[in-house]
């Protein structure tokens, strides 16, 4: 029995699967080796992103004759007002710099994975616009200039010294650990990004493979890769793809909040309650209801 369903499998199962993840086309510069895939679609999902950016501009300024809105007005306004909100709730106010950079982060990493739709695979050896977050350096350059950006704003907000000192607080010898939490934020947030995309990838090789699928010398393994192929893509590259976007957007202005608030949140509340009149107003008149001892 065992063996009649092992040849069952072996009819029915692709024979081989070559899969070569990790590998781009490459060239030498300065001593350095540069994945050329990665460079030109990043450059791509770039343009996109600023030629959308413009094309946006545009849509907002126009006058519609009923002056409702355009849906792409109605879009741009929703992730850029969920994004303040995010950026209030975390900052305590809306932040000049935060909020572009968490939404530039949004639509460059939704176009980077949404790019992956497009049908640009020649052969099995040759993808012309695959998705650029799945090479970890485009990952860890992001991340790079985020958690850079995130530092510095705890600096401004805090100063030098009090920043740094809560590297050692509440126990000083709790700073190798500290140190390594933050140094471990940026690789966190790349590698989290790259993991998905890069299983998607995986899937959508394993998906090609079968094209072999033949039994009894049926070729119905193109139609399933192709039925496949196309449902995985929409919810791995268009559902999550936007997903991981607006996780890594999330992820750096909760960064952002934390960096500026961090000890200080004991401050602010002593603060808060020197300059509430309701306090002082309470404090007043319980003293004055308690009566003063007799001589």
């Amino acid at each position: 029995m065992s063996a009649a369903l092992a040849t069952t499998l072996t009819t029915l199962l692709p024979q081989e699967v070559e899969i070569h993840p990790g590998e781009h086309p490459t060239g030498h510069f300065l001593g350095l080796t540069w994945n050329l895939d990665t460079i030109w679609v990043t450059v791509v999902a770039g343009g996109i992103v600023v030629l959308l950016g413009f094309w946006v501009r545009n849509q907002l300024t126009k006058e519609t004759p009923d002056q409702v809105p355009t849906k792409l007005q109605l879009i741009w306004e929703t992730v850029v007002k969920q994004t303040e909100v995010q950026v209030e709730e975390n900052l305590g106010r809306v932040h000049p710099y935060v909020v572009p950079l968490a939404v530039a982060l949004f639509f460059f990493i939704l176009i980077a994975n949404w790019i992956e739709v497009i049908p640009t695979e020649i052969n099995s050896d040759t993808h012309l616009l695959p998705s650029p977050t799945a090479d970890t350096n485009l990952t860890y350059a992001m991340a790079a200039v985020a958690m850079v950006s995130v530092w510095i704003y705890g600096i401004r907000q805090q100063g030098v010294k009090a920043y740094f000192k809560h590297y050692m607080e509440p126990y000083w010898w709790l700073l190798p650990l500290e140190v390594l939490q933050d140094l471990l934020k940026p690789v966190t947030l790349a590698l989290r990004l790259f993991g998905n995309v890069f299983a998607g990838g995986i899937m959508i090789a394993l998906i090609g493979s079968l094209v072999q699928l033949a039994p009894g010398n049926i070729p119905i393994g193109g139609f399933f890769a192709v039925l496949l192929n196309v449902v995985w893509k929409l919810f791995d590259t268009l559902f999550l793809g936007a997903l991981q976007a607006f996780i890594f957007a999330l992820l750096t202005v909760l960064y952002f909040g934390m960096a500026g608030a961090e000890h200080g949140g004991h401050d602010d509340e002593e603060d808060a309650t020197a300059a509430d009149p309701a306090t002082d107003s309470a404090t007043d008149s319980t003293e004055e209801a308690i009566p003063e001892p007799a001589a």
